[in-house]
């Protein structure tokens, strides 16, 4: 059964969250603030995380940035009545995976929940477990990316998005490519989101200029290539 921690200071949100995720099957746990939240994202395991950015204490983007800080990797979900897209990607940019501006429809709930499984925990296709581009090495069984043999460590969304990058090798792929690949379902297209997480992919594996992997090419997008292609 999957198990997902609900962060949410309102209780009537809570509880109607809880009520409808529990008549689909999956088994809720629910934190009435954020440090509660933090203590028991530490001490529990969890399949996904639903988090609620404005709480008392500490908010959603504090407790998210310190879950992603301790190398915490479980999918996060933020739930935020701020729609500006400038609050939008400051969630995306501390690690949150996807967000859902309030209010929402619970059948939208349940498909980006759904949506965040698949990709975090995705069925057997018979895919490779590793994946390569020159001495670019991902394992996508262990989670695991290495560069001229030195571990690369990337949060879950910057895994999914080097992944879909080394798939389409030599493949120019533009924002909304990536977007619907990488993101999921209806994602804001007003976001920066993908050159922000190409910047920090950029910095953790082209860290040599003369063997750069990851090229834009203007107008069109970007590709992963060999660097002597």
């Amino acid at each position: 059964m999957v198990n997902i921690l609900v962060v949410e200071d309102e209780p009537s949100v809570a509880l109607l969250i809880r009520k409808g995720l529990t008549e689909k099957g999956y088994m809720i746990s629910l934190a009435p603030d954020g440090l509660t939240g933090l203590d028991m994202a530490r001490t529990h395991h969890f399949d996904l995380v639903i988090l609620d950015i404005m709480m008392p204490g500490i908010s959603g983007l504090e407790l998210c940035g310190k879950l992603r800080s301790e190398g915490n990797t479980t999918p996060i979900l933020m739930l935020t009545a701020l729609g500006s897209t400038e609050n939008i990607v400051t969630g995306l940019d501390k690690g949150a995976d996807d967000y859902l501006a309030k209010p929402f429809k619970f059948a939208e709930l349940e498909a980006r929940i759904r949506a965040l499984l698949r990709r975090y925990q995705p069925e057997d296709t018979g895919d490779k477990a590793i994946l390569s581009v020159e001495d670019l090495v991902m394992d996508t069984d262990a989670k695991t990316v290495s560069r001229s043999g030195k571990p690369v460590q990337l949060t879950s969304t910057e895994f999914r998005l080097l992944e879909y990058f080394i798939r389409n090798q030599r493949r120019v792929l533009n924002r909304m490519d990536i977007l619907e690949n990488v993101w999921g379902i209806d994602f804001n297209m007003t976001t920066n989101v993908v050159d922000v997480y190409i910047n920090y992919l950029r910095k953790k594996i082209d860290q040599d200029p003369d063997s750069k992997l990851l090229h834009t090419v203007v107008g069109m997008g970007y590709v992963l290539k060999p660097s002597a292609s």
